[in-house]
């Protein structure tokens, strides 16, 4: 049996775009009774004294902090320190890198009720913001439930895509799904607004009769903003979550990518048969090398328009759905506060960089957070996640993975970069940036939209783990320096002072631009500044940075430029004007919110007191409603019956059938 989506992974990719419209499915005005969605809760008990320990609302908010480790002392990290540049591009630096490195990669799960579909205001302003540094951003839709799903003309209750709740086989519970070409529309809209470029994937459950109406309906209506199509979701763990049998082995894997091949070659509504990604390995019971014997890339290189591989560096299921091993993020939160986390993690992909491009291909890390089954409270939702996320991205980009997708998930997850409010609180509350949000906006500066951009990594410090530092080059001239700060000390006394050399010959600046990455601790959550700019704590951002932009110019001598770190934080040194990239992607861009999303005055409820209360007077009094029109409206019995003039009602209390920006289909 279908049933109307919950909240979960999906809803939040679809809110992340969407708000209810007006324009298909008027919302009705009965009286309800208010049940939260599956999946969502209140947001505690709204009391001032309770502790983290007790918290018990959605994952995405958790205020639980962890204890920031000790400063490891100057022995372990000489605070004063070297570093010697080149002013031309050295040998050993990355290949070509392009601005749309960092990019998102969102679960194909569930979505929420909805009429019909607006474009949230919020993710145009997040998108846009990286816009205009890198020149564009990627998008990538699908994950586990991508391989079952079905594109279907109309749903039975006519939302975007429903899900079977039945039909669950994965051990991350994550159900079969339809959904209908108006997502597609969806996502065409938001690229007219801004250049957002998308991956999809093709279902490949069912190899003997595949469904190819997404890589159809994709190239016909996205067009040249669809980049590729994916075959097969970590199929090294098909045999594990029962999808294949026991004996699968990448051979398999290998004739039924031939088999869709074929499949494709005979269909003849998809005049781009070459957007195919392969093969998506999760590196669990199977490396990238398995496949490669093969002759994967030789067989299928006319069809391949990337090389893929997915990995999370630990996982948390224990914790979320009792399988694996316990783990305990205070113990967990040191091993992502210094630079050989990301190497660990890529580490095993070097042979397979390499190989790619002796095939004249692209690898891309197509899914990556923090942990794999939502990312660990205290760590993926902390500034530590931010200076993580940020070091692995340089990593991958100077190892020669040519882009990496960090996963996003719904309100039952820490590792989100964003996350809108839920469902039944989205008319007074605003969205919630996460830290991961903020490496995509460094790193998306740092790289540029040049895409002449090459990265290496200085071995700073002596190569110490908890100072890294990277050089950027862009059309082979030095441009910016990335230095790190892994540590947290409010004394001052791990503070970094670098100073930044030429010792091989050339010309320092005069002066150079410094922007900061920064925080109190790698504890804190939330009000990072980034060149004195925040998008807030949770619940405050319309996606635009605020406050007043802080880029510090500092003084150079004729041997070196001395730059200032913080404990915890991160520098980005530019050494030209020209070198500077926030604007260089293309014009600012921002989106207002131009329609009234609500008529009655908003009134806020501890849910327990709501709970407790109805019973106080009885039937003493009028009988009140929610919704206008329904025996007497609770404006009156509340004595709140102040009105904005002019805007139109579309429904009562009914989940927040709100007014939105755009009606773009």
């Amino acid at each position: 049996m279908i049933y109307p989506t919950g909240l979960g992974a999906w809803t939040h990719f679809l809110s992340f775009f969407v708000v209810l419209s007006f324009n298909v499915h008027p919302c009705r005005s009965d009286s309800v009774t208010i049940y939260y969605q599956l999946g969502q809760k209140p947001m505690g008990t709204g009391t001032g004294t309770a502790s983290a320990a007790n918290y018990t609302g959605a994952a995405a908010y958790n205020p639980t902090m962890l204890q920031p480790p000790t400063p490891p002392g100057p022995d372990a990290m000489p605070t004063n320190f070297s570093v010697g540049l080149r002013q031309q591009v050295p040998a050993g630096a990355s290949i070509l890198q392009s601005g749309l490195f960092f990019g998102f990669s969102v679960e194909m799960s569930v979505v929420n009720q909805v009429c019909e579909s607006f474009l949230q205001v919020p993710f145009l302003n997040l998108m846009a913001n990286i816009q205009q540094r890198a020149g564009g951003v990627v998008v990538r839709v699908g994950g586990n439930t991508q391989d079952t799903a079905a594109l279907v003309e109309q749903t039975p209750d006519g939302r975007i895509l429903e899900k079977d709740l039945n039909g669950i086989t994965n051990p991350t519970q994550t159900p079969p799904l339809i959904f209908t070409p108006e997502l597609l529309y969806m996502l065409r809209n938001i690229s007219s607004l801004v250049n957002v470029r998308w991956h999809l994937g093709i279902p490949f459950n069912d190899t003997q009769n595949f469904r190819l109406a997404i890589a159809e309906r994709g190239q016909q209506i996205l067009g040249d903003h669809l980049m590729g199509l994916q075959v097969g979701n970590e199929p090294d763990l098909y045999a594990d979550h029962g999808h294949r049998p026991s004996t699968y082995s990448p051979y398999d894997y290998f004739g039924e990518f031939g088999d869709l091949v074929q499949a494709i070659k005979n269909d003849g509504n998809i005049p781009n048969q070459n957007l195919l990604i392969g093969p998506n390995v999760n590196s669990g019971d199977w490396t990238p090398e398995m496949v490669w014997n093969t002759g994967f890339v030789d067989s299928y290189s006319t069809n391949l328009a990337y090389l893929a591989v997915e990995h999370y560096p630990t996982d948390n299921c224990f914790a979320q759905f009792n399988i694996g091993v316990p783990r305990d993020p205070q113990t967990t939160f040191p091993t992502f506060l210094n630079h050989t986390a990301g190497q660990t993690i890529i580490a095993p992909y070097l042979n397979s960089t390499a190989y790619a491009q002796t095939k004249g291909k692209k690898l891309l890390m197509f899914e990556t957070n923090t942990a794999s089954c939502g990312g660990f409270v205290g760590i993926s939702d902390s500034f530590g996640a931010a200076l993580w996320g940020l070091d692995y991205g340089m990593q991958m980009a100077y190892s020669n993975f040519s882009g990496a997708y960090f996963h996003v998930g719904g309100q039952n997850v820490y590792y989100n970069p964003f996350t809108p409010p839920p469902t039944n609180q989205s008319t007074f509350r605003e969205w919630t940036v996460g830290p991961i949000y903020y490496s995509a906006l460094v790193m998306a500066e740092a790289i540029g939209p040049s895409n002449t951009t090459q990265v290496l990594d200085l071995m700073a410090n002596g190569n110490n783990i908890f100072s890294p530092a990277y050089a950027i080059y862009e059309s082979g001239a030095l441009a910016r320096v990335m230095l790190f700060n892994y540590v947290t000390d409010p004394s001052g006394a791990s503070d970094l002072n670098v100073d930044l050399t030429l010792p091989n010959g050339g010309t320092l600046p005069s002066s150079v631009q410094v922007k900061y990455l920064l925080a109190s601790s790698v504890s804190q959550k939330g009000n990072y500044t980034w060149a004195g700019q925040t998008f807030g704590v949770n619940f405050e951002s319309d996606g635009r940075p605020t406050g007043t932009e802080n880029v510090q110019t500092v003084a150079c001598s004729a041997t070196a430029c001395m730059i200032h770190v913080p404990a915890p934080g991160v520098a980005l040194v530019f050494f030209s004007s020209s070198a500077m990239t926030e604007t260089s992607g293309g014009p600012s861009k921002t989106f207002g919110t131009t329609a009234m999303t609500r008529t009655h005055n908003t009134v806020t409820i501890d849910p327990a007191v709501l709970a407790t209360s109805n019973g106080h007077t009885g039937m003493d009094k009028v009988l009140g409603s929610t919704s206008e029109g329904s025996v007497v409206s609770s404006a009156v019995v509340l004595r709140m019956s102040s009105r904005l003039v002019g805007g139109r009602v579309f429904g009562g209390f009914a989940f927040g059938c709100v007014l939105g920006l755009f009606a773009l289909y």
